[in-house]
């Protein structure tokens, strides 16, 4: 794992030096040491692999194949994918709510600890369903209102973890090391989504048990992976946020690397006593960030547009093509490690042309997809061949694209109050991402496979137009 050595006196490599404790409240002011800066990003990373396997049984086509084993209808099925969209409304709340909190750690624990507990009561209803306790409906009932109320949670501390984040990775970095980052969560599914699915599809009490059994262990793996947090350094949210009246006129603070010292300067402000910024001037600083606003624009349209017809490829692989799914996981696992061939690539060339060209020309790539999966039917071809590559050309292609909007949306919101700026885009692309699934499952609903074909050829002539905004977004200078 190699990182780009930033003119400091030592490489910057992830072997993590001992320390005596990682939670050190830090300021707009601290100088974080080298070694707590290398310990961050390796327990970062290993997050991110834990995170993945618990991503595997809470998301993702396993849980889609519980709800068509269910006879969930495809209503059901978008409502599945929009949940987690649409409840992004509440992480303006939850930014505000972490503002107010001293230690992005501790509150981390508060919103996503809960949040993946709350899977266990879907364990124990599956385990019930085995019993004879609950039926099918009530388990179909029980699994969203479980999605929905884990997914609020984590909602309320999504913005906190990005922004405790933004602060941690030098901005000198952030293109390699989120492509690190995400490679390794990338191999992670690439060798676990198979193994899950075979071990689900082959289970001797049956597949609706055989999930259960993934999910509990999901759930542990992501309850240890919540835990490497604490080997970040911590960040104090008020001390983060300091008003100390006129900042300065550029758009983001800058991480200093300076030269023969192993520190580095996260703001060179003076230390003021904290004072909150009063929430309406919050407010208009939004408005009045006509760059971030045109990011918000292509944001909410591009989420629309993809998602029309995004979650319902799996159902057309399940449901229509009526393929196991152990083939799906299969196709999966391809483009995983499509993602995760890719993702370093797309982070080296990130940091040198930029975010947005590359976002503009792969998302035509992208925005073309959907109708590559016009005429499929269940034939050898199709299956061996054809679904595969879609599937590697998805997962090559993706990397770029969610790479770099996690990124430029790092370099355009400003350092001050930053978790209510990432709030605020999660906010309105979870609405407009749910808005899509809506519609794309209410079109399947009515017009069964037919429209499906359809769906797809409108969703990617709308992803071409959701990219006309990025012309006009500015990139700040990465250097």
């Amino acid at each position: 794992m190699d990182f780009v050595q930033v003119e400091i006196s030592a490489p910057l490599n992830l072997e993590i030096a001992q320390v005596t404790t990682p939670q050190i409240a830090v300021s707009q002011t601290s100088r974080i040491p080298k070694d707590d800066i290398r310990r961050s990003l390796r327990a970062s990373t290993v997050d991110s692999v834990l995170a993945a396997v618990y991503a595997i049984g809470t998301s993702g086509i396993l849980l889609g194949n519980l709800l068509v084993e269910l006879d969930a209808s495809p209503v059901i099925f978008g409502m599945l994918s929009s949940i987690p969209m649409l409840v992004n409304v509440i992480q303006p709340l939850g930014a505000y709510m972490s503002e107010s909190s001293t230690s992005r750690f501790q509150y981390a624990l508060r919103t996503h600890g809960i949040a993946r507990l709350l899977w266990l009561i879907l364990v124990i209803a599956i385990a019930g369903v085995s019993w004879g306790v609950l039926n099918s409906e009530q388990l179909v009932i029980l699994t969203l209102l479980v999605l929905l109320l884990s997914h609020l949670l984590a909602g309320l501390g999504a913005a906190s973890w990005l922004s405790w984040l933004a602060m941690i990775v030098p901005r000198q970095l952030r293109g390699r090391y989120f492509g690190i980052r995400n490679s390794a969560a990338s191999l992670t599914s690439l060798i676990c989504v198979p193994i899950a699915g075979l071990a689900i599809s082959h289970w001797y009490g049956g597949v609706i048990q055989g999930y259960g059994i993934v999910l509990l262990l999901s759930m542990i793996f992501g309850l240890v992976g919540l835990g490497c947090q604490y080997f970040q350094v911590d960040m104090n949210p008020r001390s983060q946020n300091t008003y100390v009246g006129k900042l300065p006129q550029t758009n983001e603070i800058q991480p200093e690397v300076t030269e023969n010292e192993h520190f580095i300067s996260v703001s060179e402000l003076d230390c003021q006593p904290y004072i909150p910024t009063p929430q309406n001037e919050l407010a208009n600083s939004i408005w009045k960030n006509s760059n971030f606003l045109r990011f918000i624009v292509y944001l909410s349209l591009w989420t629309l547009a993809v998602n029309l017809s995004s979650p319902f490829f799996n159902l057309y692989m399940l449901d229509t093509l009526d393929l196991d799914v152990s083939y799906v996981t299969i196709y999966n696992s391809l483009q995983a490690g499509a993602n995760l061939l890719m993702l370093i690539l797309w982070g080296k060339l990130a940091d040198k042309i930029g975010n947005r060209l590359i976002l503009i020309y792969i998302g035509i790539l992208v925005a073309a997809t959907p109708l590559l999966w016009l005429g499929i039917g269940f034939n050898h071809l199709n299956v061996w061949l054809w679904l595969p590559l879609l599937h590697i050309l998805g997962g090559g292609t993706w990397a770029a694209i969610d790479l770099c909007s996690n990124n430029i949306q790092l370099a355009i919101a400003p350092t001050k109050n930053q978790s209510i700026y990432f709030a605020t885009a999660a906010a309105v692309a979870g609405v407009s991402g749910a808005l899509g699934i809506t519609i794309g499952s209410l079109i399947v609903q009515f017009t069964q496979s037919g429209g499906l074909l359809g769906l797809f050829a409108f969703s990617s002539l709308f992803r071409l137009t959701a990219l006309v905004p990025l012309m006009f977004i500015q990139e700040p200078d990465r250097g």
